[in-house]
């Protein structure tokens, strides 16, 4: 039996790519995870064993991808038809590694997978603080909080993220038949997957499982009727599964606000 999707998982060695990975190979999924260090390739293997769909695992670096023509040539290599960014410079090599990873190769993915008329969705992991504007539903207080937290704090990894996430935001307008999501939980922890808040989230921070943050993905991915959209999580009191449905069904989009949407 052909699989029914091919996810391209760039960034595959991080821990919520490694908790993604099985629940879209028990969709009988494929699943190409680019990771970048050659000794994870055997433990990252071992996320395929027992599944219908089939895990194969790339060494290559997100940092040396410097045009969309190069993020294209691994997408059409892979034949993917869905894409998943769950990468980033983790702070490691400066702020000219971030933007090098979080925002250009990012970016180059982004562009790639629009022109790539077999890719019909991408799914962005971001952070719920990345944003230009003040969204309606904060507070002005919590508005100021995350200026003063999220941007002294993480400035060039801010920078980086909102550049990516808006370039997303913007190409995912121009195909119909594409759905750019941005996924922006709080802060990530090791708790298991449970319920959810999912959208337009009246505080600017809070935590987000990291196994609830897979989940969501993998039902984002498998969601039919999903259009581009920003949305933010964190952990809270709905099923994960309603949570999705409200969202799409609703239409809605924590972009709104921002200057570009």
């Amino acid at each position: 039996m052909s699989s029914l999707h091919h996810v391209l998982l760039l960034g595959g060695s991080g821990k919520v790519a490694q908790l993604l990975t099985p629940l879209l190979l028990q969709r009988s999924w494929n699943v190409t995870s680019i990771i970048r260090d050659p000794t994870q390739v055997a433990n990252l293997q071992k996320l395929g064993e027992g599944q219908t769909g089939k895990l194969s695992v790339l060494v290559r670096s997100l940092e040396d991808v410097t045009s969309d023509a190069q993020a294209k040539s691994l997408i059409d290599e892979v034949k993917a038809d869905y894409v998943v960014w769950s990468a980033g410079a983790g702070g490691k090599g400066g702020p000219e590694r971030t933007f090098k990873i979080d925002r250009d190769a990012a970016s180059h993915f982004i562009r790639a997978s629009v022109a790539t008329p077999s890719v019909k969705k991408f799914v962005m992991i971001s952070f719920m603080g990345s944003r230009l504007k003040k969204p309606a539903w904060w507070s002005e207080e919590a508005w100021q909080e995350d200026m003063n937290t999220t941007r002294k704090v993480l400035q060039k990894y801010y920078e980086a993220k909102v550049a990516a996430d808006q370039v997303l935001y913007e190409e995912g307008k121009k195909r119909k038949d594409f759905a750019g999501i941005c996924l922006r939980p709080g802060a990530l922890t090791l708790e298991p997957a449970g319920k959810v808040s999912l959208g337009k989230i009246p505080v600017a921070k809070g935590s987000s499982s990291r196994a609830s943050v897979a989940h969501l993905v993998a039902l984002l991915l498998d969601a039919p009727n999903v259009k581009s959209c920003w949305l933010d999580m964190l952990d809270g009191d709905e099923d994960p599964e309603a949570a999705v449905k409200r969202c799409v069904d609703e239409g809605v989009d924590t972009a709104e606000g921002e200057p570009f949407y």
